[in-house]
């Protein structure tokens, strides 16, 4: 069956400005996104080290990885392979093979919405997978699917070129045409919560006070 591919390849930020990201925790950039953004239901499947860079974006019928093995054909460095698997957990999509592959594409890793297999090598292996599930049961390659086109990942849309972030605490997606300010946002939160780290040492933390605002809508509400 046919597989779309509605791009060969995704635009990319500057380079200093992803690995800006390098460095900022997942919670904090959720945090200044509204805490709105971020795949629910995923987990780190490999050894450690963090995730980042752009989404090279797979669409695939659940159980069948066809449009994998044709996106894998076109990945880069820096591309992150995005795969919306439909969250179907019966059969998997990735495995040991497919994940050298990716490796020798100079890929980043991978963020699966469905499982995986030969989850002992990833465990092995710092490069980069999240996925919802494991299970042995092989995939069909029959298609169809679509390469480089907007996806769900545990209910939260991403589109080719968006740039990813995972780390321990999981994945969190956004446009790269906002990037620079958003990571200028994160390094003042990660600032300010250094400095209550260190009152906290010191022995000077007082915990925040409610608005009065919300105190008062807090007192109609109930």
């Amino acid at each position: 069956m046919t597989i779309t591919i509605a791009a060969n390849s995704v635009p990319k930020p500057p380079a200093e400005i992803i690995e800006g990201f390098r460095g900022a925790p997942t919670s904090v950039i959720s945090d200044n996104l509204a805490r709105l953004p971020g795949a629910v239901g995923l987990k780190p499947y490999h050894r450690g080290g963090k995730l980042v860079g752009t989404a090279f974006t797979v669409r695939t019928r659940p159980g069948d990885n066809l449009a994998i093995h044709r996106a894998l054909e076109l990945v880069g460095p820096g591309d992150v392979i995005v795969v919306d698997g439909g969250g179907d957990e019966t059969r998997a999509l990735v495995g040991e093979i497919m994940k050298n592959i990716a490796q020798w594409r100079k890929a980043e890793g991978y963020v699966v919405d469905g499982a995986i297999r030969d989850v002992a090598a990833f465990a092995a292996d710092d490069f980069p997978c999240y996925a919802r599930a494991v299970i042995h049961r092989g995939p069909y390659k029959n298609g169809p699917g679509e390469v480089n086109v907007p996806v769900t990942i545990g209910g939260s849309v991403i589109s080719p070129g968006d740039v990813v972030v995972g780390d321990e605490d999981g994945v969190v997606s956004f446009p790269a045409a906002g990037a620079a300010a958003l990571l200028e946002a994160v390094r003042a939160q990660v600032a300010r919560e250094e400095e209550t780290m260190k009152a906290i040492r010191e022995g000077r933390y007082q915990a925040p006070t409610a608005n009065p605002d919300q105190i008062r809508m807090k007192g109609r509400a109930a």
